[in-house]
């Protein structure tokens, strides 16, 4: 068959690939069509390994963003998953270039704070052909601010009126991502903000704030609550795991899938506070 022979593998290594739904193909009149341009797409996304022609198996971690819920999850599903929350566009990435198993993303676009910017981003990527966007959880982002909000900090016009110091988190994090849109939408120039410190991760932002080091920054109600800070929501995102669908069937991820489904995770979700977790598990986008 010309399919198996452009792979250089054998016709029943082929079919084995078709029956586990693992190769680009469709079936017209009984006959398998195999597309080349699809076949390419297929061998650089690492779809599959046959002789060698693509990387290994990506390490058991899930890179991207930093969320309190997912940590716990990852620990408490035994899967044996690493978390390598470095912001979304890194994790994202690491993930193309097959350094992590899954990468947790949220998003935003710059010019368009209601656009679906998870969907849109990977659905542009002709890497992802094999990929799956799961829902993890609805999260309640906005700005943390110390207890009582002495500064009166309510909406992103305050930030000229008030000049916070801010603790914001590095280029390409979903985090500073939303934040670049809100004071883009306001009308004030990235320059304006009056930049305190870079932060890791969004308990890193919370806990400038409570040394002193910064009055405010971008991140959730639940990184708010557990540094028993004061939270002012903006907006309810979408936080999700882009896995490849090959990965999603078998052992570490299956483990960790089914871990969303879970009752406990929608009572640590109550625990942790502003996560919606009834839609976790869920297919947001596939190709």
């Amino acid at each position: 068959m010309e399919a198996a022979d452009y792979l250089r593998i054998k016709e029943r290594k082929l079919y084995e690939l078709v029956a586990d739904g693992a190769i680009p193909c469709t079936k017209v009149t009984g006959k398998w069509l195999f597309p080349r341009a699809d076949l390419d797409r297929w061998l650089l996304a690492g779809m599959a390994r046959p002789l060698g022609v693509v990387p290994a198996d990506p390490p058991p971690i899930v890179g991207g963003s930093h969320d309190p819920l997912l940590q716990w999850a990852l620990i408490k599903s035994g899967a044996g998953l690493a978390n390598l929350p470095e912001g979304s566009e890194t994790g994202y990435r690491r993930f193309l270039k097959g350094e992590v198993i899954a990468a947790a993303i949220h998003f935003h676009d710059l010019d368009d704070l209601g656009k679906d910017a998870n969907v849109s981003v990977v659905s542009q990527e002709p890497m992802l052909y094999d990929a799956v966007l799961l829902h993890f959880c609805s999260r309640e982002q906005g700005m943390v601010v110390a207890k009582g909000n002495p500064l009166g900090l309510q909406e992103v016009s305050d930030f000229s009126r008030t000049r916070p110091r801010f603790a914001v988190r590095p280029a390409g994090a979903g985090a500073q991502q939303f934040l670049l849109a809100l004071i883009k939408k306001a009308g004030i120039a990235e320059d304006e903000l009056n930049v305190a410190l870079v932060a890791p991760t969004g308990p890193d932002i919370a806990q400038a704030i409570r040394a002193g080091h910064a009055d405010c920054g971008i991140a959730t109600r639940a990184i708010a609550k557990a540094a028993d800070l004061h939270f002012v929501p903006l907006t309810t995102e979408s936080f999700d795991i882009l896995m490849r669908q090959r990965d999603s069937y078998r052992e570490p991820l299956t483990s960790f899938v089914k871990m969303l489904r879970s009752v406990e995770l929608a009572q640590r979700a109550t625990e942790l506070g502003g996560l919606d977790v009834s839609k976790a598990g869920s297919i947001r986008w596939a190709p």
